[in-house]
């Protein structure tokens, strides 16, 4: 038995039909626009090749310049190796029997009497000993240092000689001064003369006022001698 269904007269047309949307529209028009690229892009190179100016490489390529030769520097004898150090002989222990007297010198009084003994040295300088002839250097590691400088410029002023002085000449006296370990002046000499013997007897007969602090080498003083210049000059 076969059923029908029956169709209304005036129902709606329900079915789509897409033959004109844009899908295949453009589908149907690839090819044209395609080939059309295609040419296009063509007359652009050819155009390119055709009409843009020449380009040339530049020239990059290096000189050489000539080689000269080199002579050689002659050939060097080599001597030939020293001879190897021979070893030294191996100690034989002797077996005689060797008196003392042999490799032990005598050391007794007897044989080394006192009178012929050489004399014990001298005393060496920076010890105590006052050396009036020459003067010579004692290491310290603290310099003496003046301590009556107001007096030293009151003695100095009095001992100006007053000629040199109404002449308005000076000078500077180097004088050597011998200080012992307590910092007293023991001997003074004179080093470097002014040029004026007034002005030299003036200054060493200051320089017998001066007191000093005595000088130090580490932890002990010392006796030194030292040089100081006393200098004569018009007040102006």
């Amino acid at each position: 038995m076969t059923t029908r269904t029956a169709v209304p007269a005036h129902a709606p047309d329900l079915s789509y039909d897409d033959s004109d949307s844009a899908n295949n529209r453009f589908k149907s028009s690839f090819r044209s626009y395609f080939w059309s690229a295609i040419i296009v892009a063509a007359g652009a190179h050819v155009g390119a090749f055709v009409y843009a100016p020449e380009f040339t490489a530049e020239d990059i390529r290096a000189e050489v310049a000539e080689i000269a030769t080199i002579e050689l520097p002659p050939e060097i004898d080599i001597p030939e190796a020293p001879q190897a150090i021979s070893r030294p002989a191996t100690p034989v222990i002797a077996t005689a029997d060797i008196a003392d007297d042999v490799t032990i010198a005598p050391t007794t009084f007897e044989t080394n009497p006192v009178d012929a003994l050489p004399p014990p040295p001298g005393p060496k300088r920076g010890d105590a000993v006052v050396d009036e002839e020459t003067p010579f250097f004692t290491p310290f590691t603290v310099a003496p240092d003046i301590l009556n400088r107001r007096e030293i410029v009151t003695a100095m002023a009095r001992s100006y000689p007053p000629m040199l002085r109404e002449a308005g000449i000076g000078g500077e006296v180097h004088v050597f001064f011998y200080i012992d370990e307590t910092g007293r002046v023991k001997v003074t000499r004179l080093a470097e003369s002014s040029g004026h013997p007034r002005l030299d007897a003036a200054a060493l007969e200051v320089a017998g006022l001066y007191e000093f602090s005595p000088a130090i080498n580490r932890d002990r003083k010392v006796a030194v001698w030292v040089s100081f210049p006393v200098m004569f000059a018009v007040a102006n």
